[in-house]
């Protein structure tokens, strides 16, 4: 297994350039076929670590809801945001996620001096910031606003699996897999599924 990286060497970094608070942003949710698209701002206090911390994808659903507790317990500041289908249809699923992460700045209770956004776009985002690609897996506070967004996300989803049942939401979160196809063919779309989505189809 390969270690993992130092997660706390960029915010170090950016605290010695004379930055003082910092948050983490990230988004989950972009590739889906349905369901609303999750994001996270995350300020942590300064070396809080923990060693299943990492980029979401790496971590398992016991871990991540593990980290969701923590992070939300011990985090100085967080929140969670989403943009809703309809907004993803009108204005795109690249505008949704700025939206969305916009959205999760403005809801902490501590302004950032500095917000850490994941990956190379940060248009419509109006507090001061830097983009990091592949941030989950380089810093800490991303990597903790990547656990709630997917957390919160799957959780979602997993309510629309009650009120959609014969999708298979619960199991595939709306992403587009062999399962979700077949129930697509069978059913047809609902009300979360993202029209501009399944025009490519």
């Amino acid at each position: 297994m390969a270690e993992r990286p130092d997660l706390w060497q960029l915010e170090s970094d950016l605290h010695a350039q004379g930055y003082g608070t910092l948050c983490g942003v990230d988004e989950a949710g972009a590739g889906p076929l349905a369901g609303r698209v999750y994001a996270a701002a995350v300020i942590l206090p300064q070396g809080w670590d923990h060693p299943y911390l990492n980029d979401s994808k790496h971590v398992t659903e016991k871990r991540r809801a593990l980290l969701y507790d923590l992070i939300t317990q011990q985090a100085r500041a967080w929140s969670v945001a989403w943009a809703e289908v309809e907004e993803i249809d009108q204005i795109n699923i690249l505008a949704a996620r700025m939206l969305a992460m916009e959205r999760a700045i403005q809801g902490l209770s501590i302004p950032p001096d500095l917000a850490l956004i994941d990956g190379n776009r940060s248009a419509g985002i109006t507090a001061p910031n830097q983009t990091v690609v592949g941030g989950d897996g380089k810093s800490a506070s991303i990597a903790a606003a990547s656990i709630l967004a997917k957390v919160c996300r799957d959780r979602h989803m997993v309510e629309m699996d009650r009120q959609y049942p014969q999708y298979g939401f619960a199991q595939h979160k709306g992403y587009p897999t062999k399962l979700h196809y077949e129930r697509l063919r069978q059913y047809g779309p609902c009300p979360i599924h993202r029209k501009t989505f399944l025009k490519k189809l």
